[in-house]
């Protein structure tokens, strides 16, 4: 069939936003616990309530909470491992109460912890069960009394869930509680304000009593400090600890014998990824011998089998992400996801032979019109280099006009300490290179994935070079030709809205832009986020005491006479990261100087938008604005918004 000219932007496209929205079920937590695969699901058809699935060895397949329960944590807002399974007993989080529940078998729920007198004001996570199944160890965040919420590691009784008991307390942070194999030992992790767990963290060991109480003696520091990250400790079978640390120079697998730490394996690529949440897993145990480790450089992915005489044995895997790795004796499963494949829950043998246990979705995609992504490195400021991933515009059935090149969305991750990747992503990619868009996924200084020195180099400059790498990879692909210098747009999310909300303010490189729970005012978000992040800014900028010139600087709050760009904004109205109050403030400025803007709040929403009718509007409102503002009209039947201050729209 010959192709249609058409105007990029206005391309039709099978890949609509509630496709996008709807096929984007998620999929954590892969547990393995007596024949019997179990994980967590999200889904965004309901409400993005999250579900524990059960699939047994004959492949049957069964929710094992019912309706009305949400599994999820609100511990450092962002929560993560919010259940453990041991044999038929099922203990989890949900979310509405933040209340620890019990299910055996199955059974209805029954609430094991009180419902405190503030809302979700105790709050778990990290869930660990000892191997005879009568205590639960995990994190247990306390916003009861004043001040900041009080984090520590408690042990509670399954038994009898009235008696519970501190086991570890007086730091600001803990993670991965974990019980050896013979009960005996717990390993965990700890740190201080200002570190973040990917700066700096202790891994500790203690002996372990759990008799009539729970408590631990003889504690002692197995590795790390304020400049060494670690993590994800395992205890092997055979009773050795392992875990990542980046000691190195990248995070790589160590293990710790009792006595002294030994490498398992070291590369130059970093083997995990920054603790914004709980309970991630890169590596895994096959038998006592052998440890399963999942690799990839972006588009490649393997995972390999390290043996006990430090042999290895690479399997080459379809899937370019691989997350939540876990196993048994005879297999390996994980969440799987590729540039042509959107997430799925896999099965891999020693063999190698794959197998799809489930997918993300049933739909059935013309891969036709996926744009497959081209790793790139190119210059920025301080002559140094930076990297992402470029999408062209790829549709089967058009092409653009005569001399006419597309527009390019420049997307900035969050974090910052975080990166993008080369799996399927129909919302935030996809969906526009399929109407003409060419995108740039930009891991700017700071990103992971890239070596300490790479992640380290953001310390101090929040807010320049991830600015600089955003706008430089756009000057990278202007200058080669492949898209419009003129209609360049940039976009991201939490830590990447700020980077959007800068770059529009204090550099004209953009046409236009759209933010999602972005941060105009560091000085207010410092004392009004949470407490996870709250001293999170120190190493990214400097210590505020100090520093507040830079923190003003650094804010396009303070400099809107700047401001000459159009912006969409989107926000939820529960965020406990980046409160409303940041939207408020960008968009009574954008007001003020008569730029055009619209404002989206959605109502029970937080720090992301879970809910299918949510994501789908704010998908068809981003293409509905940049095409008023970049002069085309969307092929898709989509309801218009209002943009504040249209009367001065000037289309390009």
């Amino acid at each position: 069939m010959k192709e249609k000219t058409s105007p990029f932007g206005s391309w039709e496209s099978s890949i609509s936003a509630k496709i996008a929205a709807e096929s984007g079920i998620t999929f954590e937590d892969l547990r393995v616990s007596k024949n019997k695969l179990v994980w967590l699901e999200g889904r965004p058809y309901e409400d993005g309530r999250y579900v524990t699935v059960g699939r047994d060895i004959n492949g049957n397949t069964n929710d094992l909470i019912p309706i009305g329960y949400n599994v999820r944590n609100a511990v450092h807002e962002y929560g993560g491992a919010s259940y453990a399974i041991h044999d038929d007993l099922l203990i989890f989080v949900n979310w509405d109460d933040q209340r620890l529940y019990k299910v055996v078998d199955r059974s209805k729920p029954q609430a094991m912890t009180n419902c405190p007198n503030i809302p979700r004001g105790e709050r778990y996570s990290d869930l660990s069960i000892t191997p005879d199944g009568k205590w639960l160890f995990c994190v247990n965040e306390s916003h009861i009394g004043k001040g900041e919420p009080e984090n520590k590691i408690v042990a509670i009784s399954l038994e009898n869930p009235n008696v519970s008991y501190d086991v570890v307390q007086g730091r600001d942070f803990y993670s991965s509680p974990r019980i050896s194999s013979d009960g005996t030992k717990l390993c965990w992790l700890e740190w201080d304000h200002p570190n973040m767990p990917w700066d700096g963290c202790e891994l500790h060991v203690a002996d372990l009593q759990c008799n009539e109480r729970a408590s631990i003696k003889r504690e002692i520091i197995v590795s790390g400090g304020s400049n060494e990250s670690i993590l994800q400790p395992e205890w092997a079978p055979t009773g050795g600890l392992y875990f990542i640390t980046d000691i190195s120079g990248w995070w790589n697998l160590s293990v710790w014998n009792g006595d002294d730490i030994k490498n398992v394996l070291v590369e130059t690529k970093d083997h995990g990824g920054p603790a914004w949440r709980f309970g991630f897993s890169t590596y895994s145990f096959l038998s006592k011998n052998r440890v399963a480790m999942s690799s990839s450089n972006g588009l490649k992915g393997e995972v390999k089998i390290i043996e006990k005489s430090n042999d290895v044995v690479s399997l080459e895997v379809p899937h370019t992400e691989i997350t939540y790795l876990v196993g048994d004796r005879d297999n390996l499963y994980y969440v799987g996801s590729s540039p042509g494949t959107l997430p799925e829950i896999v099965r891999i043998k020693l063999d190698g032979s794959i197998k799809t246990i489930k997918k993300s979705s049933d739909i059935v995609f013309n891969e036709e019109f996926f744009s497959r992504p081209e790793q790139i490195c190119f210059q920025t400021t301080e002559n140094e280099v930076a990297y992402a991933n470029y999408y062209p515009p790829t549709n089967p059935d058009f092409i653009g006009l005569e001399n006419e090149k597309p527009p390019l969305l420049v997307l900035s991750h969050g974090g910052p300490t975080s990166s993008c990747t080369t799996a399927l992503n129909l919302k935030q990619v996809q969906y526009f290179t399929s109407r003409g868009f060419a995108v740039v996924d930009v891991n700017y200084r700071g990103s992971t994935g890239f070596g300490k020195v790479y992640r380290d180099s953001l310390k101090g400059n929040w807010g320049v070079y991830d600015m600089d790498d955003c706008i430089s990879a756009a000057h990278f692909l202007a200058d080669k030709g492949l898209v419009d210098r003129a209609r360049l747009i940039i976009k991201g999310g939490s830590a990447g809205g700020y980077t959007t909300i800068n770059s529009l303010t204090f550099r004209d490189d953009f046409a236009v832009g759209a933010t999602y729970y972005g941060i105009a005012d560091l000085s207010v978000f410092i004392g009004d986020t949470h407490k996870f992040e709250s001293k999170y800014l120190e190493s990214l900028i400097g210590p505020y005491s100090e520093n507040k010139n830079l923190y003003y600087e650094r804010s396009a709050i303070n400099y809107t006479d700047q401001l000459s760009c159009p912006m969409i904004i989107f926000q939820g109205s529960e965020d406990k990261i980046v409160p409303p109050s940041q939207a408020e403030m960008i968009s009574n400025a954008l007001k003020k100087k008569f730029i055009p803007y619209s404002y989206i709040l959605f109502e029970g929403e937080q720090h992301g938008f879970r809910k299918s009718d949510n994501i789908i509007k704010s998908q068809e409102a981003e293409l509905y604005f940049y095409g008023k503002i970049l002069g085309f009209t969307p092929s898709d039947k989509i309801a218009q918004i209002t943009i504040e201050n249209s009367e001065f729209l000037r289309t390009l």
